[in-house]
């Protein structure tokens, strides 16, 4: 379910928090790991980027979690900001 009152957490602050932090692993080794530059783990951590079908997939074979997961948590804040766009237009 959608909150109503708070923005839906971005993946990049759950992939930091939940997953490399307690793995300690840096974002330097998780990109090593995906075959992908660093910035691309860098700017969605960060919340400049947002989750990709691509990053999903690379994200939950690095991880051992499934795609729909990563996917999931940007379709919660994909929809929190359309829902709030409407909002104010009307």
């Amino acid at each position: 379910m959608i909150p109503k009152n708070r923005k839906p957490t971005h993946p990049g602050e759950i992939l930091l928090e939940e997953f490399l932090k307690p793995l300690s692993m840096s974002q330097v080794e998780l990109a090593r790991r995906m075959g992908i530059p660093i910035q691309r783990i860098n700017t969605l951590i960060n919340g400049k980027r947002d989750m990709t079908a691509e990053t999903a997939i690379l994200l939950s074979r690095a991880l051992k979690t499934s795609s729909e997961f990563w996917m999931n948590l940007q379709v919660a804040c994909d929809l929190y900001d359309a829902q709030r766009t409407l909002e104010h237009a009307a």
